[in-house]
């Protein structure tokens, strides 16, 4: 695990893109899996940057979405896939055929949907870099405390504190979304790489238990620390209840010295 500290919001977003800028550049049929909510929003308008700059090129990219609610059409304000082609895809070069995000609109037969959806990410090899952000209670993806840290593509009830936090993005007469499809914590662990984004002080517990606490399914991200190659990027106020913050700062400068493609 390397844990990479930064000063702000600003600093993490332009980290992350050059990172995953770096990996496309290196593999340009790298499969992407991508996460929605306002974290990712400052890293996708730098990839839009570098892209429309002629930096960057997605058009042999393929993308596996983590999560969609359940119940809301792809044309819905608050659905993810909306979220992502007005924050991305509609402004990069990504064929449309390459782009995959859960249907939220599956009115039954759930789980044949959601094996459908594991069955396409290993048709196309698996994902290479896995890019995460962590709710307030832990949860990657929509893995809600009391996952299975085996759990696959699968229909999810939302955490009663999950639901609070989204429903500020409906209107006074919209009700927040109860369930959602997502990837599973096992799914999420078979990426090659993953990278986690965290800001801002709502975070620090849930990166801190993540990060140093014990592996548990009341806080799914720690099932990342069973993975080989996994990056958490985050802000001060995100990394205020680490308690190894030096020692990770001294893990950095040593990567950059022995292993610097890491970090490219």
């Amino acid at each position: 695990m390397l844990v990479i500290l930064k000063r702000d919001n600003q600093e993490v977003n332009e980290q992350a893109a050059q990172l995953i800028a770096g990996a496309i550049r290196k593999n340009p049929s790298l499969t992407l899996g991508l996460a929605t909510g306002s974290t990712m929003v400052g890293l996708y308008r730098h990839l839009v940057r570098l892209h429309q700059a002629g930096s960057l090129d997605f058009s042999q990219a393929a993308t596996f979405n983590l999560d969609e609610y359940l119940g809301l059409p792809a044309s819905h304000p608050q659905s993810f896939n909306h979220f992502m082609h007005e924050n991305f895809f509609r402004h990069i070069n990504i064929q449309p055929r390459n782009i995959h995000i859960p249907d939220g609109s599956v009115r039954r037969d759930y789980d044949a949907y959601c094996a459908s959806y594991e069955q396409s990410i290993r048709a196309a090899g698996g994902i290479d870099l896995q890019i995460l952000g962590i709710g307030r209670n832990g949860h990657i993806g929509f893995n809600e405390p009391t996952s299975s840290l085996a759990s696959r593509t699968r229909l999810k009830v939302l955490s009663r504190e999950t639901i609070d936090d989204n429903a500020k993005f409906f209107g006074p007469r919209e009700e927040s979304p109860r369930c959602a499809i997502t990837m599973g914590i096992g799914t999420i662990l078979e990426a090659r790489k993953i990278l986690l984004l965290a800001t801002g002080p709502p975070k620090a517990a849930a990166v801190a238990k993540s990060i140093e606490g014990p592996i548990t399914c009341a806080v799914s991200a720690s099932a990342l620390q069973l993975h080989p190659d996994v990056t958490f990027l985050l802000d001060e106020p995100a990394a205020a209840q680490l308690t190894q913050r030096e020692y990770y700062q001294r893990v950095l400068e040593m990567t950059a010295l022995l292993t610097p493609d890491r970090l490219s």
